[in-house]
């Protein structure tokens, strides 16, 4: 089946889309950052407002069935957390029921949610990558041939 996921908290304001998962087949997996936008303060406002997963089959004709949906309340996804405290603040993952249309269950869907809402910086690994220490050896260096050139003047 291949299957492809659209996550919103407000519709009307911003819908975020997943790529189509073609290995997948009954076990999906789409293992990707998902950014939503919404309404600053509407957690404060709306204690019904909510992260919104819907599932769809997609085919080759360009047709969408729906698989299911899933609901996770914005209240239970952010947590607050301290953005200058990032080892007190782990990523919390979230199990939630997807259910069909008819309202029978589907299946199970986990969502990893930074706390503050957002991951503070993006890691292939909890460790420095190669290509990120290149960058930061890179502006490093450029720092301090500007101090040279700024003291030979």
């Amino acid at each position: 089946m291949r299957t492809f996921a659209e996550v919103y908290v407000e519709r009307g304001v911003h819908v975020a889309r997943t790529r189509v998962d073609e290995q997948g087949g009954g076990a999906l997996v789409w293992n990707e950052v998902v950014k939503v936008r919404f309404h600053k303060g509407l957690a404060e406002r709306d204690v019904m407002a909510a992260v919104n997963v819907d599932i769809y089959a997609d085919s080759h004709l360009g047709l969408e069935k729906p698989v299911g949906n899933a609901r996770v309340l914005l209240c239970d996804a952010l947590k607050g957390g301290d953005a200058a405290e990032p080892a007190d603040n782990p990523i919390q993952c979230l199990t939630t029921q997807v259910w069909r249309d008819s309202g029978r269950p589907q299946g199970w869907l986990n969502l990893w949610v930074p706390p503050t809402g957002r991951f503070l910086s993006r890691r292939e690994s909890m460790s420095f990558s190669v290509r990120e220490r290149e960058k930061v050896d890179a502006a490093a260096e450029e720092v301090v041939e500007e101090e040279k050139r700024v003291g030979e003047d």
